[in-house]
């Protein structure tokens, strides 16, 4: 198992847990080749990627925060957004001064001015858990963050304080290889945080300590530990019994139940998604945790990675929905699964179907995957939105990723109605219409005088994938053009493609090219210019651009 998965790549290409990596949180290549310039303040204005594998709204406030593959991103109003600037120099349990770890954002977490995120990156195809980020008032003029190394344990321990009832066996996690934290939930006067190799933790907010969380091995059903006779004395020591914490491959006897991507917490409740299965919990006084565990095949999940969990709360019935995954089992599947009665019975829906992410707002359930953005007010019958497209006169663009890895129904009181976000590998886009037929959408402006291609070099069968075909862009520049002819030269100034796109028309999108020649076969590698001819323009007179474009397959 650990070798099938090691070859994914941090998001969009990499972060590899089991090494398998949820695919939401991978960071895509890059195109924020250009430097940025440098302020005084902690922030800089503008995304620094257009890869947003996560997205949180802050309480009332017109705040929204993005988890993206060059940091920690904050939608200040429906104009502008911030990227907070980043350090290497950062030191365990020091306050940040407004700092953030350097690397991609694989988990957010976010209730009322509580904020908590995580951080990763990956260094010789390993994921690297780069630490986290916590401040409880995001609502102050400065906040206070503090940052935390990635949680480890020392390399010597052999039992770990549990629940202020006793200890627990386990083996240590001492490094940050493969020790990604995936997702966070905050309650219970704790943040949880669900980490690959590093299993179920939790950080208590009063004082800010660390405690590892145990879960089910995979053979058990339940997992008692709030009762005293869970427990018993081994060398003076209130010891769990016939329990040890290991998030190795069975093979090497571990299980992979302690292995985690998903969290979510509310009252006394929480649900924890592992490599083998679901798992329910129902928090002690103390803060002990009695579980049960669900997994395939002895329960209807479709499969037995569960990479996203969330909570719908509809004309007083409670609906957890899980985004589940095939593992080992040739017979499972991917898809989406769900319980009406609190893990008692559960069903599937979108089977086949690679899911990053659940969200559900009362009647309404969002479905993040692969193909795009679902969306299903019955859990059964599920409509497929396209592309996110501005299709504003002039304006027009349009995210060229077909995969849709985060979304968020805001219906704060700042937009005057509900808005829908989505994050894709290609920027964050906002809808008024939950239908999704106009998208504003933003992402990394490099230089908004400028007229490039990006990215370049480019790959037809890597960058920017729609539909099955690979996309370069053409950024225009601050010319408003009513027309762009494009004609594309091989590096023998042989003619290869024509097209000319009418930004009038709302179908035209950005303007673009796929690396196909007039016939519709895919370019040799190599150079090739780019002539740009704007006409009828708004602002500007009648003129011709040529870039130079390297095409590499």
């Amino acid at each position: 198992m650990m070798r099938i998965f090691a070859s994914l790549i941090f998001m969009i290409s990499a972060l590899s847990p089991q090494a398998f990596t949820s695919e939401k949180f991978m960071l895509p290549r890059d195109y924020n080749h250009l430097k940025t310039t440098v302020v005084t303040d902690t922030s800089q204005p503008g995304l620094q990627s257009n890869v947003i594998s996560e997205i949180r709204l802050q309480g009332d406030t017109s705040w929204v925060w993005l988890g993206t593959g060059r940091g920690l991103s904050r939608v200040k109003d429906s104009l502008n957004i911030e990227t907070f600037f980043t350090s290497s120099e950062l030191t365990n349990g020091s306050t940040t001064g407004g700092y953030f770890p350097v690397g991609g954002v694989s988990a957010i977490a976010v209730r009322g001015d509580t904020l908590f995120a995580a951080f990763a990156t990956s260094e010789n195809d390993f994921p690297i858990g780069k630490g986290v980020v916590y401040t409880p008032n995001t609502g102050a003029e400065f906040p206070v963050w503090t940052y935390y190394d990635q949680p480890v344990d020392h390399p010597e321990a052999e039992t770990f304080p549990w629940g202020g009832i006793g200890y627990v066996q386990g083996l240590p996690i001492s490094v940050e290889e493969y020790n990604v934290t995936y997702d966070a939930s905050i309650g219970n006067g704790y943040v949880w945080i669900a980490s690959w190799a590093g299993g179920l933790r939790r950080y208590k907010i009063s004082d800010g300590s660390w405690e590892r969380v145990p879960t089910p091995e995979d053979d058990q059903l339940t997992l008692i530990t709030c009762a005293d006779s869970s427990y018993e004395m081994v060398d003076g020591k209130k010891i769990l019994k016939n329990f040890y914490m290991n998030p190795r491959d069975p093979i090497d006897g571990g299980n992979h139940n302690h292995k985690t991507f998903s969290v979510l917490t509310y009252k006394d409740t929480i649900w924890v998604g592992t490599a083998n299965g679901i798992n329910r919990g129902i928090i002690g006084g103390q803060g002990c945790v009695d579980w049960q565990h669900y997994a395939y095949p002895f329960e209807n999940l479709s499969g037995n990675f569960v990479v996203s969990i969330a909570r719908q709360d509809w004309k007083g019935q409670r609906i957890i929905w899980a985004a589940t995954l095939n593992a080992d089992d040739p017979t499972e599947q991917r898809g989406v699964s769900y319980t009406l009665n609190d893990g008692g019975t559960w069903h599937n829906a979108l089977v086949g179907e690679r899911v990053y992410n659940v969200y559900a707002r009362d009647s309404l359930v969002f479905a993040s995957s692969a193909k795009g953005l679902w969306k299903s007010i019955d859990g059964q019958n599920w409509a497929l939105f396209k592309p996110a497209k501005n299709v504003t006169p002039l304006q027009g663009d349009e995210t060229l990723s077909s995969e849709v890895y985060s979304v968020a129904l805001d219906e704060r009181v700042y937009y005057n109605g509900p808005v829908l976000w989505i994050g894709t590998g290609d920027g964050v886009a906002r809808s008024s219409d939950l239908d999704g037929s106009n998208w504003e959408i933003y992402r990394a402006d490099f230089d908004p005088e400028k007229i490039y291609a990006y990215p370049n070099p480019f790959s037809p069968n890597s960058h920017n994938v729609l539909e099955g075909d690979g996309y370069v862009r053409f950024h225009l520049g601050n010319v408003a053009s009513l027309d762009v002819e494009m004609a594309i030269y091989n590096f023998a100034m042989e003619n290869v493609h024509n097209v000319t796109f009418n930004r009038q028309k709302p179908a035209t999108g950005s303007i673009k090219w796929n690396g196909k020649d007039g016939s519709g076969r895919l370019v040799d590698n190599g150079v090739y210019f780019v002539k740009l001819k704007y006409s009828q323009n708004v602002n500007a007179p009648p003129s011709d651009h040529w870039l130079k474009l390297i095409v590499v397959k």
